[in-house]
């Protein structure tokens, strides 16, 4: 399976590869001479003025602060801890 995917991802590559790409055809600039002198050349236009600034908008208000939640209740008690006697369990000596 692992093979008849590499073969066929290079089979599309190589496919589209063949195909046939089109030339770039670069148009070529003709330059037309216009008879007669050149006339003076014309003044430079004023500049438009600037826009008015706009205003800055106002700033909004500030939210509540929520209320303060109420305090957890007490747990639970445990039982009492259960006295008695203790154990101690002693290892055998080795066997010699």
């Amino acid at each position: 399976m692992k093979y008849l995917m590499i073969f066929s991802a290079l089979l599309v590559a190589l496919g589209l590869g063949a195909c046939e790409k089109p030339q770039v055809v670069t148009p070529t600039v003709v330059t037309v001479p216009v008879p007669g002198p050149a006339g003076p050349t014309g003044a430079t236009g004023s500049s438009g003025q600037t826009g008015s600034t706009g205003s800055t908008g106002s700033t909004g208000m500030t939210g509540d602060t929520g209320a303060t939640g109420a305090a957890g209740g007490a747990g639970a008690q445990g039982e009492p801890g259960k006295t008695g006697d203790t154990v101690v369990v002693v290892p055998a000596a080795p066997a010699r």
